[in-house]
């Protein structure tokens, strides 16, 4: 209760003189942008497919306090946006970030300037809006470079990770997936990308992906497709990190989509037989951009 009082009083209202209906929505909205968020879809206008992407982080959190709201990106260290239009400063070299907050008509709006040191003058201005809606959090980031031209505008639905609904498993066997076996060669970049996955037993398919540059591995990848309750799911671990599981939403004899609506990024996989090969694609489900692999089959 003291928090809550602090924070009315900070916003010019009080526990007696206030409107209680004003008063629960503004404290409604407050609690509404409070939890973690995950990029669901684009909704800037105008964009193709492959031109759609997050207008910020992937994934983000957002805490309230008595007097601010206290944004967690990655890692990234805490940004504290103070609801009462105050400025804070922080030094980046040759550039100075001041950055100050607001709440508006039940959005929270944080504006960052960004200075030239030297001279003080604003190179950049960053403007993010979050609004709560019955959808999720709409965001909506605007960078613009003085006097008006606006280098960005766009906006995007985010969600809490537990609130997107998961995907729809297809049926399939292990077995289905037989045309993936084999050793798979590509480039990207000046890097060879290297894919061999084992014959289907078992109930499973095991994957090793390595990535070579310059003579050097410098990624790598376990991986295996296994049955489960009728359908597949992709195992991913880069790095030998904790797995990652997509489940399989649609399969043909030449193509395999794994989905997991819930995972920052990549959040669709795609294995696709071409005339060249196999193709791998990474993406978002409902927006891009997607990064495309293309491999040769190689010699054992």
């Amino acid at each position: 209760m003291t928090t809550l009082i602090g924070l009315l009083a900070f916003l010019g209202l009080s526990m007696s003189g206030a409107n209680p209906e004003a008063r629960t929505t503004q404290e409604d909205e407050l609690s509404r942008l409070a939890g973690d968020w995950l990029f669901v879809e684009d909704r800037t206008e105008g964009r193709t497919a492959a031109e759609t992407q997050p207008p910020m982080s992937v994934q983000f959190a957002l805490r309230v306090e008595k007097d601010a709201i206290v944004m967690k990106r990655g890692q990234r260290p805490e940004e504290r946006i103070a609801l009462d239009g105050s400025v804070t400063e922080e030094s980046h070299g040759a550039s100075i970030h001041r950055s100050s907050g607001s709440w508006k008509d039940g959005r929270l709006i944080q504006t960052t300037e960004l200075v030239r040191a030297e001279d003080e003058a604003v190179t950049m201005v960053i403007r993010m809006e979050f609004r709560a809606s019955p959808e999720g959090l709409l965001v909506r980031v605007v960078n613009s470079s003085p006097p008006d031209k606006v280098l960005l505008d766009g906006i995007a639905l985010y969600r809490h990770p537990t609130a997107i609904p998961l995907p729809t498993p297809a049926k399939a066997e292990i077995a289905d997936l037989a045309w993936l076996a084999g050793a798979w060669v590509g480039t990207r970049r000046r890097s060879s990308i290297e894919e061999r996955w084992s014959p289907p037993l078992g109930g499973a398919m095991l994957g090793l992906s390595r990535t070579v540059k310059g003579g050097k591995m410098i990624a790598f990848e376990y991986l295996r497709i296994v049955e489960r309750d009728g359908g597949l799911v992709y195992v991913a671990q880069p790095g030998g990190n904790p797995p990652t599981e997509f489940v399989l939403t649609e399969l043909s004899q030449k193509r395999a989509v794994f989905d997991n609506p819930r995972h920052d990024s990549p959040q669709r996989i795609v294995y696709e037989l071409t005339d060249q090969g196999l193709a791998a694609t990474t993406s978002f489900i409902n927006s891009g951009p997607y990064y495309r692999f293309e491999f040769n089959r190689a010699d054992d």
